[in-house]
C-alpha cells in the first residue's frame, strides 16, 4: 500500500481529500500544520506528498525547500493561486505537480497517480553510467544523478526528464514532445513548465548554468544532450 502525506489546514478539504484517496487504495497520514506535516514525513517515509501552500504556522513553500534537502519524493502542491508564474515558482521549488483550488477529488486522484507512475525509475542499458570523467554519474540502481561525487537531489520529475535526454544523445526534443514523453498527454500546465524544469537540471548538474554542456539549447526548436559519455 502506498503512503500518502496531506498537509492542508483547510480540515472539510482535508477530510474530502483523504476519504477519497483511503478509498482508492493508498494509506494516508494528515496534518493541518506544516510542523506536524513534517514529523509525519520523517516518521512514515510516504510515496508523495499532497501539501498545501497556505499554512498557518509555516508556509508550503518553506516545508518543499526543507523535504527537498534530504528527499527525491513526487511534491503536489494545492494552492488558491493561479498565476501562471506562481505555478512555475511552485516547480521551481522542486514540486511536481500543481493543483488549484477548488479542484475536483477525481482530477487529484488521477494527477496522484500520474505522478507516483512518473516517479517510477527509469530503467537504463547499464547500472551505472558516467559523463566528463565522473563529472556526471548516473545510478539506475540507486536511482540518483551524481555531480562530483555529490548527491544532485534531482526531483523525480526532474530525473525522468535528464534520462530521457540520456537515452537519446544528440536528439532535439521539442518542449511539446518532452511534455507528452515526461508528463504525458493529460498534463493541462504551459510549456514554460519545461522551461523550469530545464533551467533546475542545469542548476544542479552544470558547473556553469548560462553555458550548459550537457543539455543544450537548441534555439527555436527545444533541447538536446550533448554529455560525452566515460573518460572522454
Amino acid at each position: 500500500m502506498q503512503r500518502i502525506v496531506v498537509i492542508e489546514d483547510e480540515e472539510q478539504v482535508l477530510e474530502v481529500v483523504k476519504a477519497y484517496l483511503e478509498k482508492d487504495g493508498y494509506d494516508v497520514y494528515a496534518a493541518t500544520r506544516g510542523k506536524d506535516g513534517l514529523a509525519l514525513f520523517y516518521k512514515n517515509n510516504p510515496h508523495l506528498i499532497i501539501l498545501d501552500l497556505m499554512l498557518p504556522d509555516i508556509s508550503g513553500e518553506e516545508i518543499c525547500k526543507q523535504i527537498r534537502k534530504q528527499s527525491n519524493i513526487p511534491i503536489l502542491m494545492l494552492t488558491a493561486k493561479s498565476a501562471v508564474e506562481e505555478r512555475i515558482a511552485g516547480l521551481g521549488l522542486g514540486a511536481d505537480d500543481y493543483l488549484v483550488k477548488p479542484f475536483s477529488p477525481k482530477e487529484l486522484l488521477m494527477r496522484i497517480r500520474t505522478v507516483l507512475r512518473r516517479s517510477m525509475p527509469t530503467q537504463l542499458l547499464a547500472d551505472e553510467l558516467s559523463f566528463y570523467r565522473d563529472d556526471l554519474r548516473i545510478n539506475s540502481v540507486e536511482h540518483k544523478v551524481y555531480k562530483k561525487g555529490q548527491d544532485a537531489n534531482l526531483t523525480p520529475a526532474e530525473y525522468k526528464l535528464l534520462m530521457l535526454f540520456i537515452r537519446n544523445p544528440n536528439q532535439v526534443f521539442s518542449r511539446d514532445h518532452l511534455i507528452d514523453k515526461v508528463f504525458g498527454m493529460d498534463f493541462e500546465g504551459s510549456d514554460r513548465t519545461v522551461d523550469a524544469h530545464i533551467k533546475n537540471i542545469r542548476r544542479k548538474i552544470e558547473d556553469d548554468s548560462k553555458n550548459p554542456k550537457y543539455i543544450v539549447t537548441v534555439f527555436g526548436i527545444g533541447y538536446k544532450f550533448e554529455g560525452e559519455r566515460g573518460d572522454s
